[in-house]
């Protein structure tokens, strides 16, 4: 079963997530976050337009729906997207239980709680003084540009939020595409490590491109969906973690293998 048969059928769409009234985008594939770039990756991205569908349909089979992102909230997907900054999800898991705890996890507490107080609690999230004033530079600004509402800041078109979020203070472009996709439902595709790592291996990206030159490869060869854009990240990090490591990875048990360049495969 192709990509387009799962989306067409729903049968790839993750479970819904425990994060309730998610405003619902309406965007279009004229909706793009910026213009297509003109880079001299011709022969890279032909090869993509095939690779990258085919890609979600091996890990999908291999996997299953992964349920990614676990949240109780729109607002702890947002707090989980900037704890989880440079550390482990164990840690930020430890941190977001912490303000559960001491009912923190509202945009009203965390601007009102003394910003000692809110780094000692998130300690386990590492670089936890920083992270303390991101999370007090976000809420100001959701106070501030949308009067504290999430309905509010997701309502406003794609390109806008996502340039108002890069210029809040700590947060970068795999944050706010966090945040845009997972808590927000903006169909924008979140690049990260394991993203970068996976195309790098099999020969459809290089250590030159930029974040955004990445972004496009997904958007530009799936349809606009929010959901499937979800599930297909959250299936990279699953099989990143498992197979296709930094260091040590196991390209002969990785669903992906039969898509490697001849002569490239790494084994454990």
């Amino acid at each position: 079963m192709s990509i387009l048969d799962l989306l067409q059928l729903r049968r790839y769409l993750a479970k819904e997530m425990s994060v309730t009234r998610i405003l619902p985008t309406r965007s279009s594939l004229r909706n793009r976050i910026r213009q297509p770039l003109r880079r001299p990756y011709a022969a890279l991205e032909s090869a993509a337009s095939s690779h990258i569908p085919a890609y979600y349909d091996a890990l999908f089979r291999a996997y299953g729906p992964q349920h990614w992102w676990p949240g109780r909230t729109r607002f702890e997907v947002i707090v989980g997207a900037i704890l989880t900054q440079n550390t482990s999800w164990s840690n930020v898991e430890r941190a977001t239980a912490s303000l559960r705890r001491e009912q923190l996890l509202s945009p009203a507490a965390i601007e009102q709680v003394p910003l000692v107080r809110l780094a000692r609690l998130i300690r386990s999230s590492g670089y936890f003084r920083q992270k303390a004033r991101k999370l007090k530079a976000f809420v100001g600004y959701l106070r501030e540009r949308h009067a504290g509402s999430l309905t509010k800041l997701f309502a406003t078109p794609t390109p806008e939020l996502r340039e108002q979020l890069l210029a809040v203070h700590g947060i970068g472009p795999e944050t706010a595409d966090s945040i845009l996709l997972y808590a927000g439902r903006h169909p924008v595709f979140v690049v990260d490590a394991y993203t970068r790592r996976m195309l790098e291996r099999h020969g459809l990206a290089n250590a030159k491109q930029t974040y955004q030159e990445i972004q496009e490869l997904f958007q530009r060869n799936l349809p606009q969906d929010p959901a499937l854009f979800n599930e297909y990240h959250a299936l990279i990090v699953h099989n990143g973690k498992h197979f296709c490591g930094k260091r040590q990875p196991d390209c002969a048990q990785c669903p992906l293998r039969p898509f490697l360049p001849s002569g490239s495969e790494v084994r454990p």
